[in-house]
């Protein structure tokens, strides 16, 4: 058993693909995305086992990047009902949890929350003692009313025990309910951190109905002994048991995986990369071979979170982008045809013109279906405004580019998805510009390869503990953790490590961040 299958889902499509243990790509295959995503993944993971003709017992892992759980936040459907428990009494009760909430995301998880007796200070010291008789007249309250629990307690990150006390509690009086605790989602900073485990109890059900599904597929198809994977929003992947429990993982995978991807195609480690869809063009950094992570609180579905995302800058242009002139001015999305490209595009017959036709018409762009025509989109386009439109397709790019720059010195760019065919292989603050072989299947291909991986992020007190000591401890619970998420303990490597000093606490106070990555566990 050496082969892995990776399918990734994008707004447009949903790409498959087979890697050996060497990671060379074996088979590649493309499917519309559809409206309630599984489907669409099925169908690619059907069609990538068969048309392959590969032997199913060879496939050791398969590997998703899905959407469910980003659609379902978006879309206020399919969420559990959730009850709020705060610990941090007699502090916090001025801001109460939930409060900058959208009215229609509270009401969709319930609006139920409780704020109880308890937390500790930043150096680990009690707050409050735990109030465990009011924890279990909560759940009395709530029991039959709720899915899921998700519990929050003040410096949970620097010490859990009253948030792991208060999930044996819940547990006792609830039964096997979906328990979610804030340490073992998010770092530092109350509100966002309670944020960020509640939208993780609410998309509990939606992800282990979508694991379900790809299992069932996978065992039809002769996949029993592969094990299932879901790729993370830092580039790596984790076993579909532990994704189970911290579905908010899974939720902006889709870059990540492309600028993995990237990486994987060219072996460059440090570079820029430019991930052009049919709806978005996505560009991000890559650090040491994985994606810059955002340093500012991300906002998901108009809530504000502080768990660990990808720093992406996206923008409206991308193949399937509607190109269009309002008051004499030409315009390039954002609105888009998306996968509805090869029947509205004006090269294969239709009426619409889309930044494809305007590469296609300008001759930058050429494109392997025998469907297409570019002179259909040569003959019906003005020259003036092919020219004008192709201007703000590549000024756009390079917009975006210099966006995540931190340096003003040129640097390597990677183009990589399906669009990226329709760019020039010369940017401005591109120090070169690669179009690997395959770059249409990045996306999956990372999804193939990635490795597994966990970030520590604890605050410290150096007046409790040696500096070396706080290093220590953070490197191991990040190894530890990295190891729960199905890493093999021989591979796991430190691969970055962060202090922040943190002035504003007393005691000399420091943050430190560890990440640690390995080879899956076959």
């Amino acid at each position: 058993m050496s082969l892995r299958i990776g399918i990734d889902v994008g707004s447009t499509h949903t790409d498959a693909v087979i890697v050996d243990k060497d990671n060379r790509l074996i088979a590649a295959t493309k499917v519309v995305t559809s409206p309630d995503v599984t489907s669409g993944v099925l169908e690619a993971l059907t069609k990538i086992v068969k048309e392959s003709g590969v032997d199913p017992s060879e496939v050791a892992a398969a590997m998703f990047g899905t959407t469910h759980c980003l659609n379902a936040i978006l879309q206020r459907k399919d969420l559990a009902r959730v009850a709020v428990i705060r610990i941090g009494l007699p502090a916090t009760a001025a801001v109460e949890p939930m409060v900058d909430w959208p009215p229609d995301l509270r009401r969709a998880v319930g609006d139920l929350k409780f704020l109880v007796e308890g937390g500790h200070e930043y150096t680990g010291e009690e707050i409050s003692p735990l109030n465990e008789a009011r924890l279990r007249e909560i759940c009395r309250e709530v029991k039959g009313k709720v899915e899921a629990v998700a519990i929050t307690s003040v410096f949970s990150p620097v010490n859990p025990d009253h948030e792991v006390r208060a999930a044996e509690i819940v547990r006792e009086e609830l039964g096997e309910i979906p328990v979610t605790m804030s340490s073992e989602i998010s770092t530092l900073g109350l509100l966002e951190r309670e944020n960020s485990a509640i939208l993780n109890a609410a998309v509990t059900f939606v992800a282990n109905r979508a694991i379900q599904a790809f299992l069932e597929v996978m065992r039809s198809l002769g996949l029993e002994k592969a094990k299932l994977y879901l790729t993370q929003n830092d580039g790596t992947v984790m076993e579909a048991k532990h994704a189970a429990k911290y579905p908010i993982f899974t939720v902006a995978t889709g870059a990540t995986n492309s600028l993995r991807g990237a990486q994987m195609l060219t072996g460059i480690k440090d570079a820029i990369v430019v991930d052009v869809g049919g709806c978005t063009t996505n560009v991000g950094m890559l650090v040491k071979g994985f994606p810059r992570e955002s340093t500012i609180h991300v906002e998901i579905g108009g809530v504000r979170t502080n768990f660990r995302m990808p720093d992406i800058f996206s923008i409206g242009i991308a193949g399937g982008s509607i190109v269009r002139v309002d008051d004499g001015r030409v315009c390039v999305g954002p609105e888009s045809v998306g996968h509805e490209l090869v029947k509205c595009g004006l090269a294969w017959g239709g009426n619409v013109v889309t930044a494809t036709d305007v590469a296609l018409a300008l001759g930058v762009m050429s494109i392997e279906d025998p469907n297409c025509k570019p002179e259909l989109a040569r003959r019906q386009l003005d020259p003036e405004l092919a020219r004008k439109a192709y201007e703000i397709i590549v000024e756009g790019v390079e917009y975006a580019i210099d966006r995540v720059k931190t340096r003003p010195e040129p640097m390597p760019v990677i183009l990589v998805g399906g669009g990226s065919l329709m760019l020039p292989t010369r940017l401005r603050g591109a120090s070169k510009v690669i179009r690997p072989e395959h770059a249409q299947s990045a996306n999956a291909i990372g999804a193939a390869t990635a490795k597994t991986g966990a970030q520590i992020d604890k605050a410290y007190s150096l007046e409790h503990l040696s500096r070396e000591k706080a290093l220590e401890d953070a490197k191991i619970s990040a190894v530890a953790k990295a190891v729960e998420a199905g890493a093999d303990p021989n591979t796991v490597e430190i691969v970055e490590i962060e202090e922040i000093a943190m002035p504003y606490l007393p005691g000399n106070a420091v943050r430190i961040r560890v990440k640690a990555v390995g080879e899956i566990k076959l």
